[in-house]
């Protein structure tokens, strides 16, 4: 476990808990993620924190395993001072602890998790408060434009889970809305870079067009294995991927033109406000690190969280968290709008693509 806090002992402290994968196939996600947060925490805290008291995280590495994750999320929520989760990756991690009746139980809400996985949307639960579109919306908006481009010809490689499955479900159904079906679908399993197979049985079918529900390493593997094999198909990943690393482990000569469905504003020009504080952030907090989607989303979640707190009054509670929120309908954070209810737990359906240039920088 590691702790940021700019706080003395002294102070009054708020305690918020994030369970991430710092290590495994997802670690420079769960860095960045992490990343994000703390920038926006730490500002909060350098400007006298909420309501005088400063954000303290507690943050526990479970390696992108479901175990780890229930494991120590039961461990964050037995500590009474721990008013609210934030974060967290992964559709199945996260909803072994729906199933477990972890968050219900301790009548704790999860903040910003990095998933849009649609079990974690459907049936509602009142528990997890979502500030991104779900991967369902992101199937549609990708199916649109690729039948926009005349690309009919669709198949899908997906993570054989509830994250992957959830991709998959959504672009069938947008397609089914369209009265087309894919040309083929392969898997491979969570944690590996086995894609071989799914290489095969998705060049054989000839598509137009791959959609990826895949993360970092295995979408970087099937883009050099399928391009080196001769796959002619344009080639696109859903939100969860980081470009730079596509590139670096991929090759750009496999990975240009690749599309990535975004799921929050471009962060790399300063044309809203929100944008232009999350820079200043980083240049003072992570001077070192670079700016990019996913630090980015977390810090909008974290300015959502925040911005609870200080609804919640002195002196929160996991029950005035969770009313706060409800509170937040339509709440500007800057020139993006989250909106939040009693029945509503879905802050946003933005979505947008964008592509991999043959620099290897994202486009719009």
């Amino acid at each position: 476990m590691f702790t940021s806090l700019a706080a003395s002992a002294q102070e009054p402290t708020i305690t918020i808990g994030q369970v991430a994968p710092l290590s495994g196939v997802l670690a420079t996600t769960g860095q960045q993620m992490v990343l994000g947060g703390k920038v926006y925490f730490d500002s909060v805290n350098d400007q006298g924190g909420v309501h005088g008291a400063k954000i303290r995280t507690l943050v526990l590495d479970d390696g992108y395993k479901v175990d780890e994750t229930l494991r120590l999320t039961k461990e964050l929520v037995a500590k009474p001072e721990v008013v609210a989760l934030f974060g967290f990756a992964g559709s199945a991690n996260i909803a072994k602890l729906l199933e477990e009746k972890v968050l219900a139980d301790a009548g704790i809400a999860l903040v910003a998790p990095y998933t849009g996985g649609e079990l974690l949307r459907k049936p509602f639960n009142p528990w997890i408060f979502h500030v991104r579109a779900g991967y369902a919306d992101e199937a549609e908006h990708m199916v649109k434009q690729l039948n926009t481009q005349g690309l009919g010809r669709i198949a899908v490689l997906y993570q054989n889970d509830a994250f992957g499955k959830a991709g998959l479900a959504g672009v069938e159904s947008a397609l089914q809305r369209r009265g087309q079906k894919l040309v083929a679908s392969a898997s491979y399993e969570r944690n590996t870079v086995e894609v071989e197979s799914a290489v095969k049985v998705i060049r054989a079918a000839a598509p137009q067009a791959v959609i990826m529900v895949a993360i970092n390493k295995p979408a970087a593997a099937f883009a050099k294995q399928y391009r080196e094999a001769g796959g002619g198909g344009q080639l696109f990943n859903i939100s969860v991927v980081d470009p730079a690393e596509l590139v670096k482990l991929g090759g750009i000569e496999n990975v240009k033109g690749l599309g990535i469905s975004q799921v929050v504003p471009y962060p790399y020009r300063q044309t809203i406000p929100v944008v232009r504080e999350f820079h200043e952030a980083m240049k003072k907090y992570a001077p070192k690190d670079e700016v990019n989607y996913t630090n980015f989303e977390e810090f909008l979640g974290a300015k959502v969280l925040v911005e609870a707190l200080r609804r919640a009054g002195p002196k929160p509670t996991r029950a005035k968290v969770i009313t706060a929120l409800e509170s937040m309908n339509n709440f500007n954070l800057g020139g993006v709008r989250i909106g939040f209810g009693p029945k509503e737990r879905v802050g946003s359906r933005f979505v947008e693509v964008t592509v991999i240039s043959s620099q290897g920088k994202l486009l719009k």
